[in-house]
């Protein structure tokens, strides 16, 4: 553990799937040394290793941690390219855990031809894991005053700024979140790229991850070989935002995600309805008869808040479980619930509750946010302690509707947040990179809206387009075999598809 200043960065490997980045970072004058991969079975036909990265990339010969990576091999090794690295996003989804999920959803050819690799990024799953507290009662103790989804009134928001700027305090004690940034990772990955023996970066990044992906390549813009880019944000929004607006807000609301997912579930509403009863659970047999229905459906949780087995929905948990429903159009294996069918299916569930006699409600129990929150308030710039979060709540009300205040309060978390990387990158974006970058979106995403993708292909410095005209949160997560067949042309042979593309996805909602 001494060796090479090593501090004790190495704790005990946690694998959690999570839900849902400043000046020009200062150049690293001193190269790192490779990670070296010795790589051993696990599941499923997987395999397994390490890789010890500087903790401070400008100070690689100081103390180190150590990645976990995944990959699995190749399946026709005799026409072997290299390897595709895959980046789930987040922030702080462990890739470790998302790649054996989502390894059936990549196109066969790709899977025949590369080695498809991932890595729970520093300070999350298995790589150095941020834990804020040493005991997580500590933590939950402290959470435990602050509301399911978001807070309503004054009592419960004064309860939930003051539970947050508390944790941002406890996290800025651990040190490596002084090094969380998501250009830290873009380093860590270029290491791996060099350890597996690529010369250029083969890349996959979906969600945050496609963040993540342009900030490679406009660090590392000349080994970029193949680059897709699957639902990402607006990279100038996410990062820093435009004049004032960082210090009023933060990066979902300056990303226009609360719009986008307002959208998207009056498209779910509408699609409900005209399903009926049979198709979606929760139909009131017309668009405009469903869209009244979610309306009244809050209005009781508001005032009458229902348990469901150990969770306890308010109207906020049920606007924050909306949200992440729209997530996928048609179930994920893997994921139980997921689907916009099972969206209605609970709805309908908390609308029958509603006649049934009250019982009392199970107390909220908070998944931990130390690892996303570790990484993107420390990344992005966020709102200020002092900013009228409430005013910024109603405005997102005010343009998406019910959805709005979660995104509000979900930024409001990294208010004043005390620690923030020296070392992010904050653009410019727009460095040419050696190869074409291809971005790809679905038109009705709720949590990075499509015209954030537009964006971000207006940024880079060489990117096209390819579009699918569908809903859900990432094209990876809700497949189209249109855009599957661009991708594999594109990462195998470097082939873009003709500008302007659109694809259609495989499954329509309710179909």
């Amino acid at each position: 553990m001494a060796r090479r200043g090593r501090v004790a960065w190495r704790l005990a490997a946690g694998v959690a799937v999570a839900a849902v980045l400043g000046t020009t970072a200062p150049a690293v004058a001193v190269a790192a040394a490779v990670p070296r991969l010795t790589w051993a079975a696990c599941a499923g036909g997987f395999e397994c290793a390490t890789a010890e990265v500087p903790v401070d990339h400008r100070d690689p010969r100081g103390a180190t941690l150590d990645l976990a990576v995944i990959r699995h091999p190749a399946g026709d090794p005799a026409h072997r390219i290299g390897s595709l690295f895959y980046n789930p996003g987040g922030p702080a989804v462990p890739g470790t855990a998302a790649l054996p999920l989502m390894l059936d959803r990549f196109p066969e050819e790709v899977r025949q031809r590369f080695d498809i690799v991932s890595f729970d990024p520093r300070g999350t799953g298995g790589s150095a894991p941020v834990r804020c507290f040493d005991d997580p009662a500590d933590e939950q103790a402290l959470l435990a005053g602050t509301a399911a989804g978001f807070p309503e009134g004054a009592e419960q928001e004064q309860a939930w700024t003051d539970a947050y700027r508390r944790l941002g305090e406890q996290c800025a004690t651990r040190p490596l979140v002084a090094h969380l940034s998501t250009a830290n990772t873009a380093r860590d990955l270029d290491l791996l790229r060099r350890a597996v023996g690529d010369r250029d970066l083969t890349y996959l990044g979906t969600s945050y991850g496609s963040y993540l992906g342009a900030t490679y390549a406009n660090l590392f813009p000349g080994r970029v070989r193949a680059m897709v880019l699957d639902s990402g944000p607006d990279p100038v929004a996410w990062s820093t935002g435009s004049g004032r607006e960082a210090a009023a807000t933060g990066p979902l609301l300056r990303n226009r995600s609360d719009v986008a997912a307002g959208r998207v579930l009056n498209a779910f509403l509408d699609a409900c309805g005209q399903a009926g009863p049979s198709g979606c659970a929760f139909s009131a047999g017309t668009a405009a008869a469903t869209r009244a229905r979610y309306d009244e459906l809050l209005t009781r949780l508001r005032a009458h808040p229902v348990a469901l087995g150990d969770a306890a929905f308010t109207e906020a948990a049920a606007v924050e479980a909306t949200i992440v429903s729209l997530y996928a159009v048609a179930p994920v294996p893997g994921l139980p619930g997921s689907g916009w069918a099972q969206l209605g299916t609970l709805l309908q569930t908390l609308w029958a509750a509603g006649d049934a006699p009250a019982v009392p409600l199970p107390p909220v129990v908070h998944p931990s946010p130390d690892q996303a929150l570790a990484v993107v308030c420390s990344d992005s710039a966020g709102p200020s302690a002092t900013a009228d979060h409430a005013g910024a709540a109603a405005l997102a009300r005010a343009r998406s509707g019910p959805v709005g205040p979660w995104f509000a309060w979900i930024d409001e978390r990294c208010a004043g947040w005390p620690a923030r990387d020296a070392a992010r990158y904050d653009g410019p974006w727009n460095r040419r990179t050696a190869r074409p970058v291809l971005v790809v979106a679905n038109t009705g995403d709720p949590a990075m809206p499509y015209a954030g993708s537009q964006a971000m292909a207006r940024a880079l410095g060489r990117a096209e387009l390819l579009t699918v005209d569908g809903f859900g949160h990432t094209v990876l997560a809700n497949p189209s075999d249109c855009a599957a067949r661009y991708e594999a042309r594109y990462l195998v042979d470097g082939v873009l598809p003709p500008s302007g593309t659109v694809c259609a996805p495989n499954h329509r909602p309710f179909e």
